[in-house]
């Protein structure tokens, strides 16, 4: 074996175990530069503003959407930043084409005017609407291009990074050797026709540098990456490893752009608190990739022809004259292919981090009091009197870097805990990537919050412990708080905190498979019940008495299930478990009774009224004029909330026209008799929906 050849090979088993090592995670630490135990103010309210941290041409179009398209329609500036050119191996095959030769350079520029065409549409213009175009000098001598069109107030800046993929080459390396191998760079492509003149090597740190320098430019108030963490998953014969890396469900290129998107991340916060005093007040969410083919399609039909609307004039077609000589749109996506890829990606769009944001509490004296994340850190906000709907400055309680859903609860005593998912390690290039649980509670009720504790990972390597979910938690009577995570092996882990204080150790409660997003609750006999979203049917996990151990209790009669569920003590005492079936999203309502269910409140033909996608929660109803049904809270298809009283079911509540949530909003009774609807808006700030039981519309 040559040097050449051995240097590769090392970068490439460096790089694997980067993005599967089985060594013995060290005490974790914060991500770069951050510290989460400071405190820090929040620059003044900013303008909304979409950053997504892609690593292909069409990522976006694929994984995000529709929120992407629903933030674009709504108004909010988008800027859309792609790492790699995108140029594959060169070839831009059309369908039922002879085989094209490959440029690599050309293929990368069509894959450019695919996506300004995708936007163009998106912005409501003719796809072949000219674009400025230039190039910009960012920081560590990085140029990229930078291609911006505006209709209105709708506006999309896309930001061509275009990395190498090193894709067809065994001496190329590509950006998951950039992210963990120590001193390698990569060269940019020069996309024909691209105002960038020349290649560029760009090292790790150039590209985090310049990450954050475009983070501090256009200052966003939402940012969206890709999975830093996708699911470990076993390829066989059953599960043909198709696009995936390596035993993770994911593409290669996915995972390491989403990990410098958070270390970039992690890196503005750190400078932006060390230069001004103040952090940068924005929200995040990641999305899943190729998870998509791996579960149940949770998109109904409607949603996915939208989605495919803007993946066809990204494909393009090679007979358009669309202005541009080396192609117009990547054209094995053209003519209808997404629809009929066996793979699916473009019929799911799942959360890397599930939970409704914000978590909220009714606070004795009536105000409403919030907890979310806000620049990494998790934030409190308090409204100014009851029923204001105006909330005061977030207060910075720390924590950073977290994964964008906290888990909040009281205790018996009436104190706050607050449960996250932090990075605690991103450093890559040979270092350490780990994550850990953390918590912070008040000393008493209504007091201070103590400092920031770990509380572990349950898996046993940095590995495994990245792909652990988002925590859960719920308090009983007895003193004791039970926490649940997701598992790297797709089961559920629990923590138990006695009266006295004390954690117990990680156990593992058993079951099949399933998804993130975690339902617990008390029933009448103040029970803990867990329900998670399997592949065929909802898992179950309950106590057999108040007190015991935690154990898996198989459900019978639970359909498939496309989404998370939610589950609520009904107003008769019953446990009622709501969810949207796979592909048609129609709503499934469940009474659970021991190891059975049963239809709930409403019948099969009432259910089949209750439109849209997403996640659905349920709660009980306040009791309003002798009703005491549920209220079930979801998306409407254009991405809206929507609430519905079972006592009125084909009367879906009036909703507010600012109500388009960021993620998954949080429903709650209300101290005045109504439901309270809380979600965070595109400016990073909460907003209240104070909604009648009573329909209004």
């Amino acid at each position: 074996m040559s040097r050449r050849e051995l240097l590769v090979a090392t970068a490439i088993a460096t790089a694997a175990a980067a993005a599967g090592c089985t060594s013995t995670p060290s005490a974790a630490k914060p991500g770069s530069g951050s510290d989460p135990s400071a405190v820090q103010a929040y620059r003044p309210g900013a303008k909304p503003l979409l950053f997504q941290v892609l690593a292909h041409p069409d990522d976006d179009l694929y994984f995000m959407n529709p929120d992407t398209l629903h933030a674009v329609r709504s108004g909010v500036p988008v800027v859309s930043v792609y790492v790699t050119a995108g140029e594959s191996v060169g070839v831009n095959h059309a369908p039922r084409t002879p085989t094209p030769k490959a440029n690599r350079q050309a293929y990368s520029s069509a894959r450019h005017q695919g996506l300004r065409q995708a936007y163009a549409t998106m912005l409501g213009l003719d796809k072949f609407t000219p674009w400025r175009h230039s190039a910009l000098r960012l920081t560590g001598g990085l140029t990229v291009e930078l291609d911006q069109l505006a209709n209105g107030e709708r506006r999309a800046d896309l930001v061509f990074v275009n990395l190498s993929m090193g894709e067809g080459n065994p001496n190329l390396m590509g950006l998951p050797h950039l992210w963990a191998v120590p001193g390698i760079t990569l060269d940019t492509v020069v996309a024909t026709g691209s105002p960038v003149a020349r290649s560029t090597k760009v090292s790790h740190r150039t590209l985090v540098d310049s990450l954050a320098a475009l983070l501090e430019r256009y200052q966003p108030t939402l940012v969206q990456t890709l999975d830093p963490d996708p699911d470990i998953q076993v390829h066989d014969a059953a599960h043909h490893q198709n696009s995936d890396q390596n035993g993770y469900s994911d593409h290669r290129d996915h995972t390491p752009a989403a990990l410098f998107a958070w270390k970039a991340l992690a890196q503005w916060v750190a400078e932006s608190a060390k230069a001004d005093g103040d952090v940068p007040r924005f929200v995040t969410t990641a999305y899943r990739g190729y998870y998509n083919q791996r579960w149940p399609r949770n998109l109904p039909q409607s949603v996915v022809r939208e989605k495919n609307q803007y993946l066809l004039p990204y494909g393009g077609d090679p007979d358009w004259d669309c202005g541009n000589a080396a192609g117009c749109g990547d054209y094995g996506v053209g003519q209808n292919t997404p629809l009929t890829n066996p793979k699916g990606w473009v019929r799911s769009t799942h959360y890397r981090y599930s939970g409704a944001r914000p978590a909220t509490f009714v606070g004795a004296d009536g105000r409403l009091e919030a907890f979310s994340v806000l620049g990494t850190r998790a934030v409190r906000w308090q409204e100014s009197a009851p029923g204001s709907g105006q909330w005061s400055d977030p207060q910075d309680l720390g924590g950073g870097p977290l994964a964008p859903a906290l888990a909040a609860v009281k205790d018996s005593t009436g104190r706050r805990l607050l449960f996250a998912l932090r990075f605690s390690s991103l450093q890559g290039q040979g270092g350490h990537n780990s994550r850990e649980i953390v918590l912070r509670e008040q000393s008493s009720p209504d007091g201070a919050f103590r400092a920031w504790t770990g509380l572990g990972n349950p898996e046993r390597t940095e590995d495994q412990g990245r792909r652990i979910g988002c925590p859960v938690a719920v308090s009983t009577p007895d003193g004791r708080v039970h926490l649940f995570v997701r598992s790297a092996a797709k089961g559920v882990w629990t923590k138990v905190r006695e009266p006295g204080g004390t954690w117990g150790d990680w156990r593992d409660l058993g079951g099949d498979e399933v998804q993130d997003g975690l339902a617990v609750v008390l029933d009448g006999q103040a029970r803990i019940h867990v329900f998670a979203a399997g592949r065929d049917t909802v898992h179950h996990w309950t106590q057999p008495a108040p007190g015991q151990p935690m154990a898996f209790q198989a459900l019978k009669g639970m359909p498939q299930p496309g989404e998370p569920p939610s589950a609520a003590l009904a107003p008769d005492g019953s446990l009622t478990v709501a969810y949207r079936r796979p592909v048609t999203g129609e709503l499934v309502l469940r009474t659970v009774d021991g190891t059975a269910s049963r239809d709930g409140v409403l019948t099969p033909a009432q259910l089949s009224g209750y439109g849209g996608y997403a996640d659905v929660a349920v709660g009980a109803a306040p009791a309003r004029s002798g009703h005491r049904g549920l209220l079930l809270l979801g998306k409407e298809l254009d991405g809206t909330v929507k609430l519905v009283d079972t006592t009125q079911p084909g009367r879906p509540l009036k909703r507010p026209p600012f109500a388009l949530p960021v993620g998954t909003p949080t429903l709650l009774h209300g101290p005045d008799g109504r439901a309270y609807v809380v979600g965070l808006d595109f400016a990073a700030t909460p907003w209240v929906w104070r909604a009648e039981t009573e329909s209004t519309a």
